[in-house]
């Protein structure tokens, strides 16, 4: 008796051990069950209430001018001659600002001047990440490919911008504005210095420059990916100045547009590709001292736009090879607030001809935006790198960014900034209302609104 309850208490204790167990075991599957199911629901919550990231905003661009102009507009003060005939610049030089000159970046020739060129790996061309600004009106599809574009206007490195390089060191002018030129996906400008320690100093004119080889790899360090050399001063060094000056980008792997060594390859596009979507640029001139600046089939020089019709063959020819065309022009009156008519007229004959962006530069000052037939027209972006006098309007500058689709709309935001010692820098508080102020004043067709963007009236 007593072995056979002993064996039944023992089987009891089992029987009870085991039922332990399996309750053990139920409620680990249940509490796993509940964390699982926990952790879905959060995770669901946190997506929902993300932020989406699928495309970049784009400022609305349907809305048409508030004064449209005819398409077929003829620039006023155009000769009607053939450029090669037609004495489209004045002998004499014309006057530049007291400060000093503007500069812009120059472009590297593509390998042969019939075709586009290429950009050179590590170039920067879909490298950089593109942050969308707040503010904007519209929103491309999440599928859409955009693309972020930076410009600036007259980009100056000799004279006395030249001595503070020397004396603060190379990159001193475009630390103040650092982070405006890296971000974007591509950065231009309009390099107005001919690069070179050659060169005969062109006669006639008041203000010739001439900038030091050495200034070339801080300028692409600094983040451009592209200069234009149409304007009036490539040529201060004669045609081997402007040579050397192409040579000298070249070998630094900075693309150029709107001078070479024949006409041909003066007018060719710069094509470059960041995230899918291929942006030709262009860079004409209707600033030249003398004729013989202008590029010809046997002759170096810069592609003029006195004569717009070559200007928008090449436009044409450009709009075949890329998804977006961006035309940066030097023309205009130095100092004035107002585009003048031909520059009116210009930007519309160029869009008409399928430019889908319009940059211009060469008055110094900053001038206002325009929307026609859905395409930015941006009529001056004034001087930025650049020997100014504080207390004017030429000291008034920024970077314009323009974020594009792949079909061509393009949304803007301009990023105001001062000039203090030949160094761009962004202004804040009082400084930023007032300028935006002045800016909108003189922008008769658009709004510049407190972040910057850019909107038709």
């Amino acid at each position: 008796m007593y072995r056979n309850r002993s064996q039944a208490r023992q089987q009891q204790r089992q029987r009870r051990k085991r039922a332990v167990r399996r309750l053990l075991v139920l409620n680990v599957i249940l509490l796993a069950l509940l964390l699982g199911a926990g952790a879905v629901l959060v995770f669901g919550l946190s997506r929902d209430n993300r932020p989406d990231s699928g495309g970049a905003p784009l400022a609305e661009a349907t809305a048409a001018p508030s004064e449209p102009a005819p398409a077929t507009a003829p620039p006023s003060a155009s000769p009607t001659a053939s450029p090669s005939a037609s004495p489209t610049p004045s002998a004499t030089p014309s006057p530049e600002p007291s400060a000093s000159p503007s500069a812009a970046p120059s472009a590297a020739p593509s390998a042969s001047p019939s075709e586009p060129s290429t950009p050179p790996s590590g170039s920067g061309a879909g490298a950089r990440p593109t942050a969308s600004p707040s503010g904007w009106s519209g929103l491309v599809p999440k599928d859409a490919p955009t693309i972020r574009l930076a410009f600036t206007g007259d980009i100056l490195l000799a004279a006395k911008v030249a001595g503070l390089m020397e004396s603060e060191g190379l990159d001193y002018p475009f630390t103040g504005a650092a982070e405006r030129l890296s971000k974007p996906d591509l950065t231009a400008g309009n390099l107005e210095t001919p690069i070179t320690s050659r060169g005969n100093p062109a006669t006639g004119k008041q203000f010739v420059f001439k900038g030091k080889p050495a200034y070339v790899k801080p300028l692409k360090d600094a983040g451009f990916d592209v200069v234009t050399l149409a304007n009036n001063h490539t040529l201060d060094q004669g045609v081997e100045g402007l040579l050397d000056t192409i040579g000298h980008l070249d070998d630094a792997g900075l693309p150029h547009v709107g001078g070479g060594r024949t006409d041909k390859e003066a007018y060719a596009p710069v094509v470059l590709e960041s995230g899918g979507v291929k942006v030709a640029y262009l860079g004409v001139s209707r600033v030249l001292p003398v004729v013989e600046w202008k590029a010809g089939p046997t002759r170096a020089g810069v592609a003029e736009a006195y004569d717009p019709a070559r200007a928008e063959e090449a436009i044409r020819a450009a709009r075949k090879q890329a998804d977006l065309v961006v035309v940066m022009v030097h023309w205009g009156r130095e100092r004035a607030d107002q585009p003048v008519d031909h520059q009116r007229s210009l930007a519309r004959a160029f869009i008409d001809a399928g430019a889908d962006l319009i940059i211009g530069a060469h008055p110094h000052v900053l001038q206002g935006f325009e929307l026609y037939k859905g395409k930015w027209i941006a009529y001056s972006l004034g001087n930025f790198i650049f020997t100014s006098n504080a207390n004017s309007n030429t000291s008034e500058t920024g970077v314009l960014d323009a974020v594009c689709a792949k079909d061509g709309r393009c949304g803007l935001q301009f990023h105001p900034m001062k000039i203090a010692q030949s160094r761009p820098a962004p202004v804040s508080g009082e400084q930023l209302a007032a300028q935006l102020k002045r800016l909108n004043g003189i922008s008769k067709a658009a709004t510049i609104g407190a972040d910057g963007t850019v909107k038709p009236r």
